[in-house]
């Protein structure tokens, strides 16, 4: 793999990196990458060339090895296909676009739910080829609906939404196949939502969530949100290391349960 630095973080182990086409495996794009070589990461900087073998396990783990480093340069402002450049950040409180989305059906539905009733949203895509970023975030999502459906109180107060960052692919019907992975053919309080991507776009940055697609791929950053019923932020993670457990203790706290 070829690409450049965009950013590191030697806490979590891994660097962001702008990387060129990968013939027959993914697209250019700009992701998160595990670096497990320490002394790298220590020297690793942001505007550096990077070429590595990126490791793809069998069971869906991956990791840059043997990374070659750059002679590091001048680092400008973030990349356009940076997926955090130009992000706006939310604020608990701040108020949620009332967004007009296509559901799993077809059917039209708003993101402003009924009086009383709590939205939990993420966002994915189902040609996403990273086990750990759409396919987690929805795996999880899966647990949060089998939670809310042993808690009958709480499913009447609070719906989930994913919503596809690929609108012109993710047509309802494909929708509808991939929720029934992960929802068991049941959609009763979880909407797999599309629509016109301005709109998908407009109801996405309001979370902070930044992303470009090109070549059948989308480069994104991750949020998860639970919105108020009022359509007031509550709470957004950031990132795919949140638990369903606390997205339950936060509906619970949110509704002095």
């Amino acid at each position: 793999m070829k690409g450049k630095v965009v950013s590191v973080d030697p806490a979590k182990g891994e660097a962001t990196v702008e990387h060129e086409d990968i013939p027959g495996f993914m697209a250019a794009m700009t992701m998160d990458f595990p670096v497990r070589d320490a002394d790298s990461l220590k020297v690793m900087e942001a505007g550096q060339s990077i070429q590595a073998t990126l490791v793809y396990a069998d069971d869906g783990a991956y990791w840059l090895e043997n990374p070659v480093l750059s002679k590091s340069v001048p680092a400008g402002p973030a990349a356009p296909s940076s997926p955090t450049a130009g992000a706006r950040e939310p604020k608990p409180g701040d108020e949620i676009p009332d967004v007009k989305l296509v559901n799993q059906d077809g059917r039209p539905f708003s993101t402003r739910q009924p009086k009383g009733r709590a939205l939990v949203v993420t966002f994915i895509y189902t040609r996403c080829p990273l086990p750990d970023q759409c396919p987690l975030l929805s795996a999880n999502f899966a647990q949060l609906n089998a939670a809310l459906a042993a808690d009958a109180g709480l499913r009447k107060r609070a719906r989930l939404l994913s919503v596809t960052l690929d609108p012109e692919y993710d047509k309802p019907e494909v929708l509808r196949a991939y929720g029934a992975t992960y929802a068991g053919g049941e959609f009763d309080g979880w909407d797999f939502a599309t629509g016109d991507p301005a709109e998908v776009r407009r109801f996405a940055e309001s979370f902070g969530l930044v992303y470009k697609a090109e070549g059948g791929q989308v480069t994104h950053s991750l949020r998860t949100a639970v919105v108020t019923p009022e359509g007031k932020l509550y709470k957004v993670y950031r990132g795919n290391e949140w638990k369903p457990e606390e997205v339950l203790d936060d509906l619970r706290k949110m509704f002095g349960a």
